[in-house]
């Protein structure tokens, strides 16, 4: 791939971040809320270092964040029982639930403006599915 190619594949790619990440505001969260709420789901319970190394933000913006989901009943914070000093977090129901409908809002948006495309280039996506998650593993 050459530069030209890398630097137009990785503007679709913020391009498409954007646009998704704006459907967490139906949901009366930002889109890093929605992001961390997403981890938790899929890796809970989780302790807030962990949180820190998935997400890639700092230990006082992940604070603010795992703060407010909490005052929005969406998880559940507890003591690490294997350090006291640590916090575990864990998705509540509702955060279950808002986690899938901003999920679902998610897909939709996909769906629909992928169904404005020509058949070839659905088919086109499709078949880089693949190659997506390999470049995303890549650039871990």
């Amino acid at each position: 791939m050459d530069a030209e190619d890398a630097v137009r594949l990785r503007r679709a790619i913020a391009r498409l971040a954007r646009h998704l990440n704006s459907s967490a505001t139906g949901e009366g969260l930002t889109p890093t809320q929605a992001s961390v709420l997403a981890l938790i789901v899929g890796n809970g319970p989780v302790g807030l270092p962990d949180l820190v190394k998935l997400e890639h933000i700092n230990p006082t913006m992940l604070s603010r964040v795992v703060g407010r989901l909490d005052e929005l009943e969406l998880i559940d914070r507890s003591p690490d029982p294997e350090d006291l000093r640590s916090v575990t977090v864990s998705v509540t129901a509702k955060g279950k639930s808002v986690h899938e409908r901003i999920k679902a809002q998610r897909a939709h948006a996909v769906s629909d403006a992928a169904g404005r495309l020509t058949g070839a280039e659905q088919q086109a996506l499709i078949e880089a599915l693949d190659a997506m998650d390999h470049l995303a593993d890549e650039l871990k």
